[in-house]
């Protein structure tokens, strides 16, 4: 008789994009001439960069002339991008990662699922909350929690991000092993300063704790006081594995294609306390399941780095931080109290309200989709995330009805 893993029977029936879909599905049947947009999920509208397009097109050529044709790939990635990723994005910030630590894949997201194989079942997972739903299920999925119940599964320390400590939370009063933290934050757009991050390094340093850290978002923030890298921290070396993603940076969404930081120094421990380099343990999971991302999508993302590239790369984010900027400004006009949407694509509101209540009612009332804040965890009850990912004149039809649905 085959079993299953009965761990994925705890997670939850709907996942929460899911279920907005299915709210946003029904209201258009139910309502065919009325026009929704969508301001939910982080999915980006704006086309490639030119240089990543054109690059795009000379890998595909190359991959059509028997000379330049290229079949299995390097398991981390080619060193071509590697090493403009570790030049641009980390060497010259005073990071020290070199090309060698970097592993090219296809999405943060899957990353941030898959690293958790290669710890042991039985250590102690620290959720924020509210949190990126992924954290969460990937570790449900391998068995590391409890049931759920009142909105919390049993077995996860939850770090508690509220108005009063600014979404960024409190160090764990127990220890912890496996620490989640994403800056600037999915959902709430929170960013935190580099001495809030040294605490954290501090305390993995101190506990022998591992810090997964996301930084998908980190070409949103234009202050040049906040970090743009944990390995800006002096001691991140040992302690952190951090994770990128083009998605946002350059519209890679629907190409796919991102990378994950895991220096030679970082370590994990055995049973009996002896130190493990997490470098080779990553490596030998990415080579056995992982073929890598293809030969024209990683030209295109290297296209990313070169001086055009990075202009309009730059523009983009521009562009989105234009409509973040205009959703933070009207919904705050309208006497909201926001998060986010500066060094962030993301608006935090407080509703005052139940978050799916406030949900239906954007929704009914102005054709408008947001995502309830309750679907990232209990500490997001009574908030709504609303995305800059559209079109600007999309995003001013949006908070024109919204002001006249909630005015």
């Amino acid at each position: 008789m085959i079993t299953i893993n009965e761990s994925y029977l705890k997670l939850q029936a709907s996942y929460l994009f899911a279920e907005i879909k299915n709210r946003t599905t029904a209201f258009q049947e139910a309502h065919p001439d009325r026009e929704v947009i969508k301001l939910g999920i982080g999915d980006v509208t704006r086309p490639l960069p030119p240089a990543c397009i054109e690059a795009f097109h000379r890998g595909v050529d190359e991959m059509a002339d028997a000379k330049t044709f290229r079949g299995y790939g390097p398991e981390q990635g080619y060193e071509f991008l590697r090493e403009k990723i570790a030049r641009h994005d980390y060497q010259a910030r005073g990071a020290d990662i070199a090309p060698d630590e970097i592993f090219i894949s296809d999405g943060a997201k899957c990353d941030n699922g898959n690293i958790q194989e290669i710890f042991s079942r039985d250590i102690t997972i620290a959720i924020p909350d509210p949190v990126y739903p992924v954290y969460v299920d990937t570790n449900v999925m391998a068995g590391r929690t409890g049931e759920y119940d009142q909105g919390r599964y049993s077995g996860l320390v939850y770090l508690e991000g509220t108005r009063e400590n600014g979404f960024i939370p409190d160090l764990p009063r127990e220890k912890a092993d496996l620490i989640y933290l994403c800056y600037p934050n999915n959902p709430t757009g929170a960013t935190i300063s580099k001495a809030g991050l040294r605490q954290w390094v501090d305390y993995a340093r101190e506990n022998k704790a591992l810090i997964l850290y996301d930084a998908a978002y980190e070409s949103f923030i234009r202050d040049d006081e906040l970090p743009r890298t944990i390995y800006e921290i002096e001691g991140a070396r040992e302690v952190a594995v951090e994770f990128r993603s083009f998605s946002k940076t350059a519209g890679f969404t629907g190409t796919r294609c991102a990378f994950t930081v895991v220096p030679k120094s970082c370590v994990a421990y055995t049973v009996a306390g002896e130190a493990q380099p997490l470098h080779a343990l990553w490596y030998r999971r990415q080579s056995t399941k992982f073929n890598g991302v293809s030969y024209p999508v990683q030209k295109a993302a290297e296209a990313v780095y070169s001086e055009a590239g990075q202009q309009q790369a730059k523009s983009l984010i521009d562009y989105y931080l234009r409509n973040a900027a205009l959703i933070r400004r009207e919904m705050s006009s309208l006497g909201f109290e926001c998060i986010g949407g500066e060094n962030s694509p993301y608006i935090w509101i407080d509703g005052g309200s139940d978050s799916w209540q406030f949900f239906d009612r954007l929704l009914e009332k102005a054709a408008v989709v947001c995502t309830p804040g309750a679907g990232f965890g209990k500490c997001g009850q009574g908030y709504i995330r609303i995305s800059a990912f559209n079109e600007y004149e999309n995003v001013e039809s949006a908070m024109a009805r919204i002001r006249e649905a909630l005015s």
